[in-house]
Parts: structure tokens; sequence; C-alpha cells
């Protein structure tokens, strides 16, 4: 079943060259933190190019149940009346998540330092995922949680009425994890401290600084040292979202691997911890280039050009670029299987407990496709078969998880029989435009039901 209704069959087949301008949507993690930051400045802040994805919409409704005033003006465009750091209100009902690991985490960081009891909860994807990587740093400063065992949602947070700054070092690289504890050192008095050994994406960081917050990061032999100051009172901003490199993988992939393809897909932003996926790809021999290099935002922002590549070459992956790529394996997966030779993803635990196990669902339906994979607790082996040698035809299965039908979607382009997803209703959380996006590139993607 889908997080938000029936499920929704789909199916992919052979198609022609894709071609034109594939205009993904705002960056989903961009958005997240837009609207939770701009709740807690104080005054209004105004998002251009926000998701408007179920994940995203859902965070908003969150600020609007912790007393902001967020408004949707049309057109991508939202306001953002904030309340303040340690402005929240406590809500009157359970605050639903439904399938966003990075809406729930970032949002119980952002109330653990304020005296009021908050329940979580979200779909049944999202309710099998760990939370004690969060509730478990948090906690150290005095916030109290309360769920279902293994740490699992629904969970009850009470946060803490007069919290401590804390110094934490993460033990897994975890964005998600790093910004829950840097928006709880909000509302902490003194300084919070987090250390990362490899580093994660730096959204946060770039937009607590923007928000005016005392934030600076120095690496050391601990590793990555980012340092917050408790308690400032952050100024409203004018957000530009730019789109999201996670989506842009889809139609960029699909172009690849799809014969006579030339897609350009303007306006993505190439934040250095968020862009692995593009230098894997041209490692693997794709005609990949970016164009019209800016900042937007203060975010590094280019336009891809991605054209068919009929020799790509399987490659061993560097593992110190996981972090920089991790949602984006499913769909490197993809690619792989039709380069020549073997692609090697080493140190990807972290797809065990995304949306999905996305491992085992990305390696069952590849399987089941014709492809052979071998897999591990970390580490997972693609060997490909070649341009136009993937037999294709059987459904596939995607677990509640946006990326893992969005993929197997891509594959079903290329493949000798059509590829179907039993559920294709989780793509609305990330990409709610995928399917008309596609469909006006060129591909041939259809609902079966």
């Amino acid at each position: 079943m889908s997080g938000h209704g029936s499920p929704i069959p789909m199916r992919s087949q052979k198609c022609g060259p894709l071609s034109g301008v594939a205009e993904v949507p705002g960056d989903k993690s961009i958005s997240h933190r837009a609207l939770i930051l701009g709740a807690m400045a104080v005054g209004e802040t105004r998002i251009t190019g926000l998701l408007e994805g179920q994940d995203v919409l859902d965070t908003g409704r969150a600020m609007r149940a912790f007393g902001a005033e967020v408004t949707d003006l049309g057109d991508g465009t939202w306001t953002v009346h904030g309340v303040g750091v340690g402005g929240f209100t406590e809500p009157d009902n359970v605050i639903d998540c439904g399938n966003s690991g990075t809406g729930v985490r970032l949002l119980m960081g952002a109330v653990a330092t304020t005296d009021m009891c908050v329940t979580f909860t979200g779909d049944a994807s999202l309710n099998g995922r760990p939370m004690a990587r969060v509730t478990d740093p948090l906690a150290l400063f005095g916030t109290q949680a309360v769920g279902r065992r293994g740490g699992l949602l629904p969970m009850t947070i009470v946060g803490a009425a007069d919290p401590v700054p804390v110094r934490y070092t993460v033990p897994m690289p975890s964005a998600q994890v790093k910004s829950a504890v840097l928006l709880a050192g909000l509302n902490a008095p003194g300084q919070t401290q987090v250390i990362e050994r490899e580093a994660t994406r730096d959204h946060t960081e770039r937009m607590l600084a923007g928000f005016g917050a005392e934030i600076t990061t120095q690496d050391t032999d601990e590793g990555r040292v980012i340092t917050l100051t408790g308690q400032p009172e952050l100024r409203p901003q004018t957000i530009a979202v730019p789109r999201d490199p996670s989506s842009a993988a889809f139609p960029v992939c699909a172009a690849l691997i799809t014969p006579g393809s030339d897609v350009l897909v303007p306006g993505i932003g190439l934040n250095p911890t968020r862009a692995g996926l593009f230098t894997a790809l041209r490692e693997m021999g794709a005609d990949l280039t970016y164009e019209n290099m800016r900042e937007e935002g203060g975010e590094p922002v280019a336009d891809l050009r991605a054209r068919f590549s009929a020799d790509l070459k399987g490659i061993e992956v560097d593992p110190a670029r996981a972090a920089s790529m991790i949602d984006e394996y499913p769909i490197l997966s993809i690619v792989a299987a039709c380069a020549t030779g073997q692609t090697v993803m080493r140190g990807v635990k972290e797809l065990r407990v995304k949306e999905s196990d996305r491992i085992a669902a990305m390696a069952t339906g590849l399987r089941a496709c014709g492809v052979t994979v071998e897999d591990g607790d970390d580490w997972w082996i693609v060997h490909g078969l070649g341009h136009g040698e993937i037999p294709g035809g059987a459904t596939c299965v995607s677990h509640l998880d946006h990326r893992i039908a969005m993929s197997f979607l891509v594959l079903g382009m290329v493949t000798h029989a059509p590829v179907a997803v039993d559920d294709g209703g989780p793509i609305a959380t990330s990409f709610p435009v995928f399917e008309s996006l596609m469909a006006g590139l060129g591909a041939d993607i259809s609902r079966t039901a």
C-alpha cells in the first residue's frame, strides 16, 4: 500500500530518444530546512522554488501546528512568519510526517529543547525506521523520548525545560542526525558542538549561517567540528531553493542509457556534499557536462546536459563518496546494469535503513530482470550486461520507497520487456511531477490500474 492511499501500479517500456528540458522540483533537503528555520526566525521568510512534494508539505503542516504562519502563495512561493527560537507552542494533535525520515528527525531536533510534548508518527515505512540514532544524542540535552520497542514511531518527545549544550560525535555519516543536534542546540545556552568523521551534506550549516546564527566549522584530527552558539535571534531570509540533484538523477540517468537521448536539466544544486553521483557517472564514461555554473542562495548551481553514452564501464565507487550520494545508489545501480563489467559499491550500510532496505530491494528487482547482483551488509556489486542486453519483464516491489519505484521505471525504458512496479504512489513524496516530466521527454510510463 502507498503511504497516502491505494497502490498505484505502474509500468515502463522501451521508448525512443529522450530529449528536451527537464525542470525537476526544488531540493527536498533545503525545502525542509527552509520551512523549519523560517519558523524559528522572527518575522517573514520568503521561499521560492519550494518542493511541493508530500514530505515537505507534511513539514509545513507541522510548522503550522507549532504556531508558525505558513502560507502557500502559488507557483512554489511560500512565506513563513516565524515565532523565534524557543517560541514553538505545543500542538493539539499528533504530528504525522508521512514517509519523511528527514522531516521527522529534523523536527525532533527542533522541538527537543523547548518545554513541550509532541507525538510523532508516519506511514508504515517511516514507522519501521530507527529513531534512536536521533533520540540518543537529544537525550544529552535533557530531552525524553518514549516510543515503540526498538526506538520506533509512534514516539513522544518531551522537550527539555532546562536544556544544556552538548558535544556529540556522530557515530555514522548522517546529515539528519547532525542537523537534529544542531537544531536542538539553537535553544540551548552556550555552545553545542557536533563532530562528524565523514563530511555529510552541509545545508543546515549553510542555512543557519544565512539566518544569522553564530556557527563555525573546523577540520581537526577528530574530524569536522561544527560549533553553534545557542539562543540566537534568527533573522528572516529570502530563500531561492535550487533544483534537487537527487531528483535530477532520474532524467539524467535515463538519458545516459537511452539511445539517442540529449536532455538538459537546468538549475541543479551542486553542493559538493551532494554531487557524488555525477562524479561517479563521469568516471563510468557518461557524457555528462555542467553548463552555466553559478551560485544561488549560497549554493553552487549549474545546468546539467546528459547525452546517451553507449560505452559505460563498471567502476569501483570510492567509499569516501558514499555520504555525498547515498540516495542515488538505487539509480546508479540501474546505470551499472547497462554498463559493461562490475560496479562495486562499498561502505553503504545506510542504504539498509532508508525508506526501505534499498540494497535488498534493488538487488531483488534487478535479479528478477535478469541482472546478476551480489550483496552483503554494507556492499553490493552489480554485474553489468551492457547496453540493450537486459531482459526485464519483472514486476518489482517498491516497498513504499519513491527512489526504488523511480529507478525501476527508468530501467524499463531500455529492457527487452517492460518493467512494472507494484506501487508508484510514493513517488509523490519527493517528485510529484515525475510522470509528466518523463513523458514530456519521451518516456513511455503508464499507470496499469
